[in-house]
């Protein structure tokens, strides 16, 4: 059973979403504004089979699943929408077979656009960082009370 908003959440993007349960995604840290999340390195998932490092699109993939995760924390129902318009990765190194950690947070949440910033990890060392841009639809057309033209985060 599903405890709160944040439990649903993390059920969803975990269990729900096919890609996502292939990854082995794992919600470490949710809030409003932040989420962590784990995926742990499967063979499947190799782009370079001399090195075996991880897809560079499978980086971007879990990035861009950060923005939607967070964006889901500001709905207001089960048929609000959220997809992506931009999505910019900068690869600042080759990611080993090992677990990748991103993390994300929210730049700015408008009525109908979210910006997000993310960021990769493995051991602790950054390995990407990137910038989503995703289209956020309310089906009631309500609004929530922190939502405006404000800057949230650097």
């Amino acid at each position: 059973m599903v405890e709160n908003t944040f439990d649903l959440i993390k059920h969803t993007f975990e269990e729900s979403i096919p890609l996502h349960k292939f990854l082995g995604l794992e919600i470490m840290e949710l809030d409003n504004s932040f989420v962590k999340i784990r995926v742990p390195f499967k063979k499947e998932l190799v782009g370079d089979f001399r090195t075996n490092r991880w897809h560079g699109g499978i980086i971007a993939t879990i990035m861009d699943s950060v923005g939607g995760v967070i964006g889901a924390t500001h709905f207001t129902s089960m048929e609000d929408k959220i997809s992506t318009i931009d999505l910019r990765v900068d690869y600042l190194k080759g990611a080993e077979p090992i677990e990748v950690i991103v993390v994300g947070k929210i730049v700015r949440m408008g009525n109908r656009i979210l910006v997000a910033k993310m960021k990769a990890f493995q051991n602790d060392e950054l390995i990407a960082e990137g910038k989503g841009v995703y289209n956020f639809v309310r089906m009631n057309n309500e609004k929530t009370e922190d939502e405006g033209d404000e800057i949230r985060g650097d």
